[in-house]
């Protein structure tokens, strides 16, 4: 599990393609400090897995379904990556709950400054939308961020500067793919309310009939 708090921007030295599926080799440091063989470490939000890693650098293994469902196929040599570990348990939770598991991707369709911030407008599917709500919590490449604003096919988010330096939406261009994953409590509710349709009267109009 990760929080969405990005500790290093690292950089893709190389990368080894096998057919549809990929070897990535990432330069990094922080992240480093304390890694081992087998463990989880989030690369622009998907969770993967250390397989090799030296003083400077590691490598990932990366399946066909993740390179159909995220923006890894995008990365070239020298692409930077939001890196983050798989939080500690003893560590603060300063972001929400993020899975590491892509919901899908999204375009930036627009950029604007806004005083010391920078609005990021995302266009994504529907399927991903219907998660997003006004003020709640979402993943952008690793990043957790809160929405701002909601229409259709849309959604705003505001950047602060430290987000700005610490993460690569900085680089990011109008027309570039991000990873989103969506809040998975949102996910679960809908699981359970659509499993108990037939098994219970609880529904969104008895839930605001007694003050929920």
């Amino acid at each position: 599990m990760f929080t969405g708090i990005i500790e290093e921007i690292g950089n893709i030295v190389s990368i080894k393609v096998n057919g549809d599926s990929r070897k990535l080799f990432i330069k990094a440091d922080k992240i480093l400090e304390d890694v081992h063989r087998g463990d989880s470490i989030a690369v622009n939000g998907i969770c993967l897995t250390v397989t090799e890693f030296s003083d400077s650098e590691f490598s990932v293994d990366v399946m066909h379904e993740t390179m159909k469902r995220t923006s890894l196929n995008k990365l070239k040599t020298n692409s930077k990556v939001n890196l983050e570990r798989a939080m500690a348990a003893n560590g603060r939770f300063g972001g929400h709950i993020v899975s590491g598991h892509i919901d899908g991707t999204g375009i930036v369709k627009n950029i604007n400054k806004d005083s010391n911030a920078i609005w990021y407008t995302i266009e994504a599917d529907l399927k991903i939308m219907k998660y997003v709500v006004e003020k709640g919590s979402i993943t952008i490449d690793g990043i957790s961020l809160t929405v701002a604003n909601v229409r259709t096919n849309s959604f705003d988010v505001s950047i602060i500067p430290h987000t700005l330096e610490n993460t690569i939406l900085a680089f990011k261009k109008i027309n570039d793919i991000v990873n989103i994953e969506n809040d998975c409590i949102g996910k679960y509710v809908e699981k359970l309310m659509n499993k108990n349709k037939k098994e219970s009267n609880i529904n969104r109009e008895f839930l605001l009939r007694n003050g929920f």
